[in-house]
């Protein structure tokens, strides 16, 4: 592997896991060369960020969000100016380290942009690269090898000066154990509770207050606009499903397609690893070997004991405390050294010389063999019809979207004629909103949801368009019912409000109540109160505490036990809590330090390149077009 990918592996990794998944950076031709667009959404030292270039950002945002969320998500409502100077300040900023790169000279070469690629997951096939793979996905999303190589080549530019600004960060060992100390410092404490309930009876509250927070608070008592709608889904699912197959094409698909059926041998091995690193010292080497052949000889001497040696000498914690058990395998599924050692073994209970791989050295024990087999057609016989229905429903889907998305155009003051052509169901919902998320399936997309509620269909009655919420899913709706949003009345909802006011004042006469009995606890006096059982806790583990509660606690005054603090514990009253004791963290190895001391480096490491991009903002000539920002 090649120098920079071998040195940043993790983050070429988190890096491509992200491009990958999104491709969030095509279109990029260069960070020296720019689209040109009427409409310039910013400029940065005199280079344009253009309207085209920012729509594709956003685009592309768009679609990883969809990718994580689903189409439950409401784009819409995330459109915000907010997120949209968000978005543009991240392409900023990009702009300034590219520019930077560009001027420390910084470039990848054609090696290691070959194998970063090489690695990507989505261009593999049977975990190698396929450049047939590459071209499809890449048409999928609308790319060119060029423009995709391009970004990547982009992208990591920019990696190379992240990497050196977060790598230049070093953190004293004492400032790392000291942090580590505070986050890993445990008090034990008991609880006891001030409950809101006992004050409920004390909390007055009148008609007069009540009647100014609901005309404060209206917002709260809004009804959504809402509609009751009636809808059809074309799967290719249910295309599928009404496909017919006949003997003769499963026959057919069998023959051409055999040896998917075909299963290869699988056999079962147990093993003793002494490991061994591959660029270990001969000597390392030779001494790792004897070792081996040492339990080599035990292992002859007692075949039986095979399991509680490999639990004694084994290496590999995978297995060792399975007696070295490595269940069933095929072929491929191991190193080759170790896989033609299981393989050649004749019979069950074989146990092979030491075995050499990168790994180490092996000693192995075949305790299984599961011959080989090829499935018949009637074995296979429901997964193959399955799949020909969808192959016979994929090639004929793309027709049968567009004639549904006629029929429903055309057919507009009714889904009636379109569920009858295509023998789908017609369904109804109960009330929804406006809110995707909330919405039940599949009406639970943003686009549908827009289009159920739009003037076409709430006001003319027609059908929404024919709108595709899945891979090979198409849904369109309409409106049975609809209601704008309205305003509960006062009179409806008096009693609530009542309530909570009465429940903000319990609270209140809860706190006041617990502060006066922490007082009491503070001089020593007993407050009569009932504590729950002793739970440690920590910066790291909260044991379900608040916030406020915990930092109340890990900053308490502990000279003195025990200590006493309380917090508001939400609806329920008010907390007081008793300090019992401080443990202090067990004094820790050397690699847990050295773990600790890279922790706080990586943390560093990322605000120093916080601060470095600050400062290439604070130099740069940046004009942002507010007006861009602030339309949708």
């Amino acid at each position: 592997m090649f120098k920079f990918v071998e040195k940043q592996k993790l983050l070429i990794q988190i890096l491509l896991g992200g491009l990958a998944l999104t491709f969030a950076t095509w279109g990029i031709q260069s960070y020296t060369q720019f689209r040109s667009q009427n409409d310039t959404v910013a400029t940065v030292n005199g280079l344009k960020i253009t309207q085209r270039e920012y729509d594709d950002a956003l685009q592309r945002q768009q679609q990883r969000l969809r990718q994580m969320f689903g189409d439950r998500l409401d784009l819409d409502a995330l459109d915000t100016p907010a997120t949209r100077r968000a978005l543009l300040e991240s392409m900023i900023d990009n702009r300034l380290v590219a520019a930077a790169a560009a001027k420390a000279r910084l470039a990848v070469s054609d090696d290691t942009l070959r194998e970063a690629i090489l690695g990507i997951a989505a261009f593999q096939e049977n975990g190698r690269f396929s450049r047939s793979a590459y071209e499809a996905v890449l048409r999928s999303q609308g790319m060119t090898p060029q423009s995709f190589e391009s970004s990547m080549r982009y992208e990591l530019t920019l990696a190379q000066v992240s990497t050196a600004v977060t790598h230049s960060a070093i953190a004293p060992r004492s400032v790392a154990a000291r942090l580590a100390k505070l986050l890993e410092d445990k008090r034990e404490v008991s609880e006891a509770l001030v409950p809101v309930q006992q004050f409920m009876a004390q909390a007055k509250v009148d008609a007069a207050q009540a009647k100014a927070y609901y005309d404060a608070h209206q917002d709260e008592f809004r009804i959504p606009e809402r509609v009751r709608a009636q809808y059809v889904v074309l799967s290719g699912a249910a295309l599928a499903a009404a496909q017919p197959v006949t003997e003769a094409e499963l026959e057919q698909a069998y023959e051409a397609n055999s040896s998917h059926y075909k299963s290869d041998e699988q056999r079962r091995a147990s093993h003793i690893l002494i490991q061994v690193a591959p660029d270990a010292k001969e000597a390392t080497r030779e001494a790792a070997r004897k070792k081996a052949e040492q339990i080599l000889a035990e292992v002859r001497k007692s075949p039986g004991s095979f399991a509680e040696l490999a639990k004694k000498y084994s290496q590999d914690p995978g297995s060792a405390e399975k007696g070295g058990d490595l269940g069933y395998f095929d072929r491929g599924m191991m190193v080759k050294p170790f896989a033609d050692a299981v393989f050649s073994l004749a019979k069950v209970g074989d146990i092979s010389g030491v075995v050499k791989s990168d790994f180490g050295y092996h000693i192995i024990d075949l305790t299984g063999i599961q011959p080989g087999h090829t499935r018949t057609l009637n074995e296979v016989r429901k997964e193959l019809t399955a799949e020909l229905q969808k192959q016979k429903a994929a090639r004929g889907y793309a027709e049968a979207a567009e004639r549904f998305s006629n029929l429903v155009f055309e057919q507009a003051d009714s889904l009636q004629a379109v569920a009858q052509r295509y023998k789908l169901k017609l369904q109804t919902t109960g009330w929804i909103t406006r809110s995707a998320d909330k919405a039940p399936p599949p009406l639970n997309n943003g686009k549908l949801i827009s289009a159920l509620f739009s003037d076409d269909v709430l006001g003319k009655k027609h059908n929404t368009p024919a709108i595709e919420v899945a891979p090979e899913t198409m849904v369109a709706a309409r409106a049975l019912e609809h209601e704008a949003a309205s305003l509960r009345k006062f009179d409806d909802v008096k009693s609530a409000i009542e309530q909570d006011l009465r429940r903000q004042e319990a609270l209140k006469l809860a706190a006041k109540e617990g502060e006066a009995m922490l007082s009491k606890l503070r001089l020593g006096a007993d407050a009569g109160l009932k504590w729950g059982a002793i739970r440690p806790v920590s910066r790291r583990e909260a044991k379900g505490l608040s916030p406020d509660a915990l930092r109340r606690i890990v900053t308490a005054d502990v000279s003195k036990l025990p200590a006493y603090v309380g917090a508001d514990k939400d609806d329920a009253g008010y907390a007081i809590y008793r300090i019992i004791k401080v443990i202090e963290p067990d004094k820790k190895t050397d690699a847990q330090m050295a773990t600790d001391v890279a922790n706080l480096e990586r943390a560093e490491g990322g605000a120093d390149y916080d601060a470095f991009v600050a400062s290439l903002r604070k130099r740069a000539d940046i004009e942002i077009n507010e007006k861009i920002i602030e339309r949708k």
